[in-house]
């Protein structure tokens, strides 16, 4: 059975989950432990990627992001290709360090921001690695000790998840250290990592009594929500995914998209490869960035090929391109003139 397209969209809250080939470890000491985690801040900073709890385990890695300016694929094809490279030239190893698809999982933040804040960070404790909160609180390999002020990490976005838990900074940490020391007894939680159906139902118990009722309950393994965000999620991923595939069929390709962008604006095209500075080029740039990566699904590299900008600069005019007033005008004009 083929295996589902990811879903992702810029603001989405996502739990990732990373496993070493065979179940090996992909740490192998202290400086491997470092390693990732200064690639991580610098591309989670490059990409304005949000960062809410991680653990790093001896063969796994958990992740709470919210995709920034950059697609939740890109940001973790340059984590894991540069950290795969960097491992297995200082462990003169060779082949694959990790399983061939990470896991990410769409959240409901409402629902279930602070639960998975919460069972990320006892991953240590769970797996006996660390002994107790007491412990854990100074522990360098998770956010947990980040939040509690104990280690400095200043990509890790503290002040988000702290501000859920009081008004000041001293308050939220003990209001948070007693949420977490509570999800201990908790133990595995299968209901935020087991099958889609388990998640969007609130558990085997909450599953069984919906199930008496005979009530419809819609699930997806890609989503952690309830049946109504699962099934709004669904139906936005499945528009967009008719989008993208309406633009392929008809050929609308980065030629005519630009092209068209330019005419839209009554401006040369040339010019949006130039180094002009002029308002109208930044912003039609700034709107073909946004459509390449969003609706044709070209890479920012390609972009960035084709408009002589780096592909930072592309994430950032994306990000932009994505809040402009005129985009969706734009994007509508340029599917009807293809339709």
């Amino acid at each position: 059975m083929p295996r589902k397209a990811r879903i992702d969209a810029p603001g989405a809250l996502q739990h990732i989950i990373i496993r070493g080939i065979e179940r090996k470890p992909i740490f192998n000491d202290t400086q491997d432990y470092q390693n990732f985690i200064e690639r991580l801040e610098n591309i989670l900073t490059d990409t304005s990627t949000p960062c809410y709890a991680w653990a790093q385990m001896t063969n796994h890695v958990h992740l709470l992001l919210r995709t920034g300016h950059a697609s939740l694929s890109t940001v973790m094809r340059r984590l894991l290709t540069g950290y795969a490279q960097q491992f297995n030239r200082r462990h003169k190893r060779h082949g694959h360090l990790f399983q061939n698809r990470y896991k990410s999982i769409l959240c409901e933040e409402d629902l279930y921001l602070l639960e998975l804040v919460r069972y990320i960070h006892l991953n240590p404790i769970r797996a006996g690695i660390v002994k107790d909160i007491k412990k854990l609180n100074s522990y360098p390999r998770c956010g947990h000790s980040v939040l509690m002020g104990k280690i400095k990490h200043p990509w890790q976005h503290t002040d988000y998840v702290l501000r859920l838990f009081g008004k000041t900074v001293r308050t939220a940490r003990r209001s948070y250290s007693g949420f977490v020391s509570k999800g201990i007894s908790l133990g595995q939680r299968p209901d935020l990592v087991g099958g889609g159906l388990v998640r969007s139902s609130g558990g085997w118990s909450a599953l069984k009594a919906i199930r008496s009722t005979g009530l419809r309950i819609v699930s997806d393994e890609r989503i952690l929500g309830s049946s109504d965000f699962v099934d709004s999620v669904l139906k936005q991923a499945n528009e967009e995914y008719e989008k993208k595939t309406f633009a392929m069929a008809r050929g609308l390709n980065l030629d005519k998209l630009i092209a068209a962008v330019a005419d839209h604006f009554e401006i040369d095209p040339s010019l949006l490869a130039s180094s002009s500075r002029q308002r109208t080029v930044a912003r039609a740039r700034s709107i073909i960035c946004a459509m390449a990566v969003d609706k044709l699904m070209i890479s920012g590299a390609n972009v960035a090929s084709m408009l002589s900008l780096s592909p930072s600069a592309v994430s950032k005019l994306a990000s932009r391109g994505r809040k402009d007033s005129r985009r969706e005008k734009i994007e509508n004009d340029i599917f009807d003139l293809n339709s």
